[in-house]
């Protein structure tokens, strides 16, 4: 079986494939200071709780946005599992030709989204949106070029510099309102963050179309696509294993190279 890893600013997501069934995920707080042993002791735990063990672990692959943490990984694996990781990145064959300025600069992760949706969607234009940390847009289009996007906060991280650098303004929950004119405090706050991100979402996917010159289909992933996909019809396709399947089918590239 094949563990892949998303390690993301926040949170490290963890797949089990058989083959290219994906039988299992855990999702865990990413931590720059966790030793090799601290996640080995969760990594085997969760695979116990799955009625797996370590060694039906045969392969590990890898992308990472916080690189401090790729190295921790990588030894987990060569001292507990006695295999190497194969690591997304500059240089690895993709399936997608990445038409930036500079290529090394997108990071693995939208990498991966892309990948995985001109696999599963092909034929078509595609705008990709991660929600994350970060929200990020990735265009390909239907020859699977990777044409670029647009990166803007998550709506957590937006929310979190509301809350932190205000006084008097309360956390709320995330939860769209009925109007968008709040009658207190807390449907003015939700209004601004919900309704505001909505539009943040609409107006962007309108203009990356109209650059396109066609309508795209909109595939959303990450751990907030649903709160946001059930609030807007801009979004076509919901699919939060995205990055886990697009780090699968680059590994399965490479090594069969």
């Amino acid at each position: 079986m094949l563990l892949v890893i998303d390690i993301g600013n926040t949170h490290t997501t963890f797949g089990i494939f058989d083959k290219d069934q994906l039988r299992a995920t855990w999702r865990l707080t990413t931590g720059i200071h966790r030793t090799i042993d601290e996640y080995a002791s969760v990594v085997f735990n969760l695979l116990q709780l799955r009625g797996l063990d370590k060694s039906d672990i045969t392969d590990a692959a890898l992308c990472s946005v916080v690189p401090p943490v790729s190295p921790t990984f990588v030894q987990l694996f060569e001292v507990y599992f006695g295999i190497s990781t194969f690591i997304v990145g500059a240089g690895v064959k993709t399936g997608v030709r990445i038409r930036m300025d500079n290529p090394r600069e997108v990071g693995p992760d939208r990498i991966a989204d892309a990948a995985a949706a001109h696999h599963l969607y092909s034929g078509q234009s595609l705008i990709i949106i991660g929600f994350g940390t970060a929200t990020t847009f990735n265009v390909v289009n239907r020859e699977g070029d990777y044409l670029g996007g647009a990166i803007a906060p998550g709506i957590n991280t937006a929310a979190e510099a509301l809350f932190g650098r205000t006084a008097m303004l309360p956390r709320v929950e995330l939860i769209a309102p009925k109007r968008a004119i709040g009658s207190n405090t807390i449907a003015a706050m939700q209004s601004g963050i919900m309704l505001g991100y909505l539009g943040l979402v609409e107006g962007m996917v309108a203009r990356l179309q109209k650059e396109l010159g066609e309508k795209a289909t909109v595939v959303a992933t990450g751990g907030m696509a649903h709160l946001i996909a059930k609030q807007t019809p801009v979004i076509d396709i919901i699919n939060t294993d995205l990055t886990l399947i697009g780090i699968m089918l680059i590994y399965r590239m490479n090594k069969s190279q």
